[in-house]
């Protein structure tokens, strides 16, 4: 990525100067924004149109592309990656889809930022400046997705499970497998409605309803070669593909702030707060999101730090990230407990966001990356306390 940043003929004549306070004065507008209209999107098949939108006029669909192409650089580097991380957390805070949904939208720059090149990355980077959408799809099912040559472009067959946004993200970033096996990332771009791909019946969940996911056939399409993203291996190639989890950590931790926020508004509400056992409970999930913050500031801040070596980020990720998932966990009991048989009523805002979140923390292989961060503080020359000084 550094060698794209570096190269003149991506220059824009005047690149914008990055505010880092309008920039989070700009996601918490939108943030409020998709708190009032989330009761409203809790529905099977809904899309936040209006709030990707707002992401769109706030400038963050921008905010991962360097100021060469018309960005902010956010992720790019040490500083840079904190303002994202208070991003993300603002915007899962005011919803978690929403906040999938951006999440991936980054995940999908840095990627292509990463491998893409600086012809190709100019070429899209005109369409996120106009408002589209980008995504990460690479779950599949039993019709996995396969790039096949047919002169001098290829051809598309099957399909992607779990894809948010399907319908309605225009620029998705997928992986194919080819012929001899290889897998390659490309970028799909979908300049008309395609609703006729795309099958959401296999959607129905309890939480991340608004979230838009499902099922979509690529069969048929074709693609251009300048339409490829990097060299075989590289969407999984270490140690981005694992450090990569403090983003979406940084979403549920956004979801964990609004769970404890709810409660701390109930209790005020309802008088309670006073009464001790509560006021301990409150405490504790003070304590636990405060924590989970710090954990993930670090990792953060050394993601964007390509001196750092790769077990030893990929350790602090995977412990961030579960460190976020264990106040998550905590935070859910405690809310439980504060608010009672009310919180599990269609009415309360802490059903829906205990329903969201407790989906959004199913991700990935929790105990592969326990075991991973604890191999390695196993057999690290340093004292413990020493690991990540």
């Amino acid at each position: 990525m550094q060698a794209f940043l570096n190269d003149p003929a991506s220059n824009l004549a005047d690149p914008p100067k990055c505010d880092g306070n309008s920039v989070l004065a700009g996601a918490a507008r939108v943030a409020d924004l998709a708190a009032s209209l989330a009761p409203a999107r809790d529905a099977d098949g809904a899309f936040p149109a209006e709030e990707v939108r707002a992401l769109a006029d706030a400038g963050l669909l921008a905010l991962p592309l360097p100021p060469t192409l018309g960005g902010y650089g956010a992720g790019g580097e040490a500083l840079g990656s904190l303002l994202l991380l208070d991003v993300l957390r603002r915007i899962g805070r005011g919803s978690l889809p929403l906040g999938r949904l951006y999440e991936g939208h980054v995940n999908a720059w840095r990627l292509i930022l990463r491998h893409g090149g600086p012809a190709r990355a100019r070429r899209l980077a005109a369409d996120a400046r106009a408002g589209m959408l980008f995504a990460v799809w690479n779950t599949e099912g039993s019709d996995p997705l396969r790039l096949l040559p047919e002169g001098d472009c290829y051809r598309l067959e099957g399909a992607k499970t779990f894809a948010s946004g399907a319908g309605d993200v225009y620029r998705p970033l997928v992986t194919a497998r080819l012929p001899d096996g290889s897998v390659r990332m490309l970028v799909v771009r979908f300049d008309a409605p395609h609703d006729d791909r795309v099958d959401l019946s296999g959607w129905r969940v309890s939480g991340m309803r608004a979230s838009r996911s499902g099922r979509l056939d690529f069969t048929g399409l074709r693609v251009a070669t300048d339409d490829l993203i990097g060299d075989p291996g590289d969407y999984a190639r270490e140690p981005d593909f694992s450090a990569g989890a403090w983003r979406f950590a940084a979403v549920h931790l956004g979801g964990v702030e609004a769970l404890a926020e709810a409660v701390r508004n109930h209790l005020r509400r309802t008088g309670r707060g006073e009464d001790p056992h509560q006021l301990a409970r409150l405490g504790r999930m003070a304590t636990a999101t405060e924590t989970a913050r710090l954990w993930l500031n670090e990792a953060a801040r050394l993601a964007a730090i390509d001196a750092v070596a790769p077990d030893r980020l990929i350790a602090r990720v995977h412990l961030a990230r579960l460190a976020v998932e264990r106040a998550a966990l905590d935070t859910l009991e405690l809310a439980h407990r504060a608010v009672g048989v009310q919180a599990f009523m269609a009415s309360s805002p802490l059903d829906r966001l205990t329903r969201d979140l407790q989906l959004y923390l199913r991700q990935p292989a929790p105990d592969r990356a326990l075991a991973t961060a604890a191999a390695f503080v196993l057999n690290a020359d340093e004292p413990l306390g020493d690991l990540w000084c």
